[in-house]
């Protein structure tokens, strides 16, 4: 960093520049416990949403949701093990950035953008879904049918989509040979950011990121976010005065008032954790010296609150989703069911053999 530089040092805050070296010593280990929280935890996800009974248009989605959670989860460990625990955050060591790791990170880094961007546009997905759910609800077996139909391809195009569109991202970054202590590292390129030096690929990467991943499915989630709110107001008014002379249906509403509630819950988590981001990036697109001392700073920090955010979805549908939680429940007798009719079926086996043992000594 060069210090002479007015537009660089105008957005240099000291303070941050040592919070941002404080959690960089603890940040690995609390990423490998999120992450060892979170990788089970969704794996349960998947496993309790995918049952025949469960099969749902949300529940395909929020299954796919957990899935590219999960993986995000699981290309984290072995980056933060490496590059924060086993080795010094703000070292550079022939080991530590060793060409294999350093092209890990690079794998790291398109990985876990495109793992997210799914993740943000699913999130999108179950806003519009559960809009047009509300909006008009038929019934049916062939309506089920068709929106689970719709919901899978919605799913299959979002994993595409978000692939082929962080292309820019893939060819962006590289890496550069740095010689330290007659030893050849290796470390990122400097991306220029703020200045006319900037390759015009890292720009078009960029702007097309914060918008297309970051920005325009948070304005889609405002926008269907509010709507549904909307809907599920006058839903719900509607219910009350309807079930006001009886209380027989009084249930199934509150149980569709809590799945809407879950959803909304899911989306304003979204909101949190990428928006901020989304506008950190155009400003250090704009701005000479934000990027190096606003935005790098906070990366950790950014990090580990979408790490969160992938790991807490199990506890958010186990609190409120009624469904999932007896399915987990049925899964759990059911393992244990199994566990002690091993046991005693090994138990069994064991007696009859040493019987006959006995029988053929005798």
């Amino acid at each position: 960093m060069n210090s002479s530089d007015p537009d660089i040092d105008f957005y240099r805050i000291p303070a941050l520049e040592s919070l941002s070296m404080w959690y960089s010593g603890i940040h690995g280990y609390l990423s490998v416990i999120v992450c060892a929280f979170g990788i089970p935890m969704n794996l349960i996800n998947v496993t309790v949403l995918t049952q025949k009974h469960m099969r749902t248009p949300i529940n395909c989605i929020l299954t796919f949701l957990s899935l590219s959670d999960m993986l995000t989860m699981i290309s984290y460990v072995p980056f933060a093990l490496n590059f924060y625990i086993l080795h010094s955050p703000w070292e550079l060591s022939e080991v530590k950035n060793s060409f294999g790791w350093m092209k890990f990170m690079l794998f790291h880094i398109n990985f876990s953008a495109t793992t997210h961007t799914v993740s943000i546009w699913l999130g999108v997905t179950l806003a519009i879904f559960r809009y047009k759910h509300l909006y008009s609800p038929a019934k049916g077996n062939l309506t089920r049918i068709r929106r689970l139909i719709r919901a899978r391809i919605s799913v299959c195009l979002v994993y595409v989509l978000s692939t082929v569109g962080l292309t820019p991202n893939y060819i962006t970054n590289k890496l550069n040979p740095y010689t330290i202590n007659n030893k050849t590292v290796y470390v990122m390129e400097d991306l220029k950011l703020g200045t006319s030096e900037v390759r015009p690929v890292v720009l078009l990467n960029l702007w097309l990121y914060s918008i297309m991943a970051k920005l325009l499915p948070c304005i889609l989630m405002v926008i269907y976010g509010g709507l549904l709110l909307y809907t599920l107001k006058s839903k719900l008014k509607f219910q009350k005065r309807k079930l006001s002379c009886s209380s027989v249906f009084a249930s199934r509403p509150m149980d569709n008032s809590r799945t809407t509630r879950m959803l909304l819950i899911v989306i304003i988590l979204f909101l949190v954790t990428e928006l901020p981001q989304g506008i950190l990036i155009i400003i250090s697109v704009t701005s000479k010296g934000f990027f190096q001392n606003i935005y790098m700073p906070l990366g950790d920090l950014m990090d580990m609150v979408a790490l969160i955010n992938n790991g807490v979805n199990f506890i958010l549908y186990c609190s409120m989703s009624r469904d999932f939680r007896l399915t987990l429940m049925d899964l759990l007798k059911l393992k244990m069911a199994k566990h002690r009719h091993f046991s005693t079926t090994t138990c069994n086996d064991s007696e009859r053999s040493q019987t006959a043992l006995i029988v053929r000594v005798l």
